[in-house]
C-alpha cells in the first residue's frame, strides 16, 4: 500500500459542505465565492480574446501586459515600485503561489510559523517540502498577533513565516505598525516571509491595507502573494500573482514552471484590457462588500448570533454560543445544513489546536442580497 506523504490531509471542510448544500439544498454560505458574475465588460473581453485566436501558450512568467497592470497597481496604491519583468508573476491561483514560494525556500528540517487559525493550504505545502509547522495562536477576542507568543516561537531552524491580512476566516487587518514589529523581531535572522494579501481590497470602514509591498524590510525577504478571482469576482478562472524581489522570484518560477508552466491565455488577455480600461473597479470594491457586509449585518440583528462586523474579507464570524453550545462548532454547521438550510464553516478546521469552548462559525456574505436575506431569515429562525 503506498506510504501517503500527507497521511493527515482528507478532502477538505469546503468541499464537504459545499456538497452537503447541495445535497440538501441549503443556501451555501460555507466556500468563498460569490453568487453574482464577474464585470460584463471581463466577461466579454474573454470571449473576444476566444474568437481572435488567444488560446496558446502564454510566456511562463505571466502575459506582459498583466504583470504591467499589476506593477501598475502597485505603484498607485501602495507607492511602490516593482519591475514587471523581474518581479511579478501570474499564477494559476494563489494558492498554486504559496505552494510554488514554499517549495522554493523551505528544505526538510525547516519550520514555517502560521498564526492560528490559518488557511489550510498553508501546511501541506510545507510537508510536502520536508519542512514542520509550528502553530502560533492570534489572540482569542480580536485575532491580533500575540508578539510574546511569535517570539518564543522562534528558532534557528525557523525559515519562514507565513501572515495572511486581510485574514481569513476572521477579517482581521494587521496594521503597518504591526508589520514595523514584526520587521524588527525578524531583522537579524535567516527568515523570509509569504504575505498572503488575496483579501487587499476588501477592507472597510475608511481603514487601509497595509500591504507587505510598501514595507521596504519586508519585501527584500517576501513573497505577496493576491488573487484576480477574489478582485473581480470570478474565483473559478483560478488566476492569481505573486510579487518578491528578483532574486526570490527566480527561485519561485524554477519551480512555477514545472508545477503548471503558464496560467490561461486568454485570461490574462482579458484581466489585462479591464485592468487598463477600468481602474476605478478597485476604488469601488470596499464600497460594495462593505454594503453587503452591513446589509447581512443587520438582517442578522434580529438572531440569537453575537458578532462584530469583519474589518476586511468577505467572510463574517458568528459566535453561536447562547444557542447550542453544547455542539462543537462542525457539528453545529452540520446541523444547520441539514436542520435549518444554511451552510456555514466551523473555525476549528483552521486551528492545530482550537480555543477551549469557542464557538464560532463563518458565513460569507459575497452574495446577492436576496440570498442574504433568505439566508438571514433561516438564521433569525433559530
Amino acid at each position: 500500500m503506498l506510504d501517503s506523504k500527507l497521511p493527515n490531509v482528507g478532502t477538505t471542510i469546503f468541499t464537504v459542505m459545499s456538497q452537503l448544500a447541495a445535497q440538501t439544498g441549503a443556501i451555501n454560505l460555507s466556500q468563498g465565492f460569490p453568487d453574482f458574475d464577474g464585470p460584463q465588460a471581463l466577461r466579454d473581453a474573454v470571449g473576444r480574446h476566444v474568437a481572435e485566436g488567444r488560446n496558446q501558450y502564454s510566456p511562463m512568467t505571466g502575459l506582459p501586459a498583466l504583470r504591467e497592470q499589476v506593477a501598475a497597481k502597485i505603484a498607485r496604491l501602495y507607492g511602490a515600485q516593482v519591475d514587471a519583468d523581474s518581479e511579478v508573476t501570474i499564477t494559476p491561483g494563489a494558492t498554486q503561489a504559496i505552494f510554488c514560494a514554499v517549495q522554493a525556500v523551505i528544505r526538510p528540517g525547516d519550520e514555517v510559523i502560521v498564526f492560528d487559525p490559518c488557511y489550510d493550504s498553508y501546511e501541506p505545502s510545507v510537508e510536502l517540502a520536508g519542512g514542520r509547522c509550528v502553530h502560533v495562536q492570534l489572540d482569542a477576542r480580536d485575532f491580533s498577533i500575540d508578539w510574546q507568543a511569535l517570539s518564543d516561537a522562534l528558532s534557528p531552524r525557523t525559515r519562514m513565516i507565513i501572515i495572511n491580512t486581510p485574514h481569513n476566516p476572521c477579517g482581521a487587518l494587521i496594521s503597518r505598525t504591526e508589520l514595523d514589529q514584526l520587521a524588527r523581531l525578524i531583522a537579524d535572522r535567516d527568515i523570509y516571509l509569504i504575505s498572503d494579501e488575496v483579501y487587499e481590497h476588501l477592507v472597510y470602514d475608511g481603514r487601509q491595507h497595509a500591504s507587505v509591498l510598501a514595507h521596504e524590510a519586508l519585501y527584500a525577504r517576501a513573497f505577496v502573494v493576491s488573487s484576480f478571482g477574489k478582485t473581480y469576482h470570478v474565483t473559478g478562472w483560478k488566476t492569481g500573482y505573486v510579487v518578491a524581489p528578483s532574486a526570490l522570484t527566480a527561485e519561485l518560477r524554477k519551480v512555477h514552471q514545472y508545477v503548471s508552466f503558464c496560467g490561461v491565455t486568454p485570461l490574462q488577455f482579458a484581466l489585462a484590457e479591464f485592468m487598463a480600461e477600468h481602474p476605478e473597479h478597485l476604488d469601488e470594491l470596499p464600497g460594495f462588500y462593505q454594503a453587503k457586509r452591513d446589509f447581512f449585518c443587520n438582517q442578522l440583528a434580529g438572531s440569537r448570533f453575537t458578532f462584530q462586523p469583519v474589518a476586511g474579507t468577505y467572510f463574517q464570524l458568528v459566535d453561536y454560543s447562547q444557542i447550542r453550545p453544547d455542539l462543537k462548532d462542525v457539528d453545529m454547521a452540520l446541523w444547520m445544513t441539514r436542520e435549518h438550510g444554511v451552510a456555514s464553516i466551523p473555525v476549528s478546521v483552521f486551528y492545530q489546536q482550537p480555543p477551549e469552548g469557542q464557538r464560532l462559525i463563518r458565513l460569507c456574505f459575497a452574495k446577492r442580497e436576496e440570498t442574504l436575506r433568505q439566508a438571514a431569515e433561516k438564521l433569525c429562525a433559530i
